[in-house]
């Protein structure tokens, strides 16, 4: 029994006593034909085309940083977020991404090690960069707050940006179905009508998350060099 709204996404979901909450993030692997590793199908053609898309992208936005092999961290990255936002597009199936503990796992990590790469080899660089350029002497110390801060706060917008957007699409869906038992069949047919259209809402938020999610990531490692 839900003891409030927003208790949909606990993480509480089990069977038989054994935890399923992260079952979402693993399940399309399981589901996926042995064809589509071996046989290129005209869905591996697409993802193939996508990823060299965001290869050419992520690449120009590297700049100098742009070593060999280096988009491929943020085009994994961008897969799996879009892959756990799209499980949880499916009903009763736990929205991973829709949480705090997996969005912070993807953005802490990423962040910290830009930051620990930036101060230990670009040292004059990043101090350089809590000022911007043009800054009158007498702002100065309030710009190294505001840019410092700006820094710390960084990886907390990223997974706060992912999970609200995650988790305003299925409370906005859960709402309106919650409305359903109440209402007689013309009022039903318009209901189906508005939770198909926002379910397709929720699709386009699924890919465009994860492209952001990444984009960010990318912009953020382009400033510690």
């Amino acid at each position: 029994m839900m003891m409030n709204l927003f208790s949909t996404f606990d993480p509480s979901t089990s069977i038989l006593s054994l935890s399923i909450n992260w079952m979402s993030t693993f399940m399309g692997l399981m589901i996926i034909p042995m064809s589509f590793w071996f046989i290129p199908t005209r869905s591996s053609i697409l993802w193939i085309n996508i990823i060299n898309i965001l290869h050419k992208e992520f690449k120009t936005l590297l700049g100098s940083f742009n070593h060999k092999g280096s988009t491929i961290l943020f085009i994994s990255l961008f897969s799996f977020i879009l892959f756990n936002n799209f499980m949880g597009l499916f009903p009763y199936i736990y929205t991973s991404t829709s949480h705090m503990s997996l969005t912070l796992s993807l953005a802490m990590p990423l962040w910290f090690s830009f930051m620990l790469f930036g101060w230990i080899n670009h040292t004059q660089h990043m101090f350089a960069h809590l000022v911007p350029q043009g800054t009158p002497a007498l702002l100065m110390p309030f710009m190294v707050c505001i840019e410092t801060i700006s820094n710390i706060i960084r990886p907390g917008t990223l997974a706060v940006r992912l999970a609200a957007n995650m988790i305003a699409g299925h409370l906005l869906l859960t709402l309106l179905g919650n409305t359903g038992p109440s209402m007689n069949s013309y009022l039903i047919s318009i209901l189906l009508i508005t939770q198909m259209l926002l379910l397709t809402l929720e699709f386009a938020v699924s890919i465009i998350q994860s492209y952001v999610f990444a984009i960010l990531s990318t912009l953020y490692s382009s400033e510690v060099i």
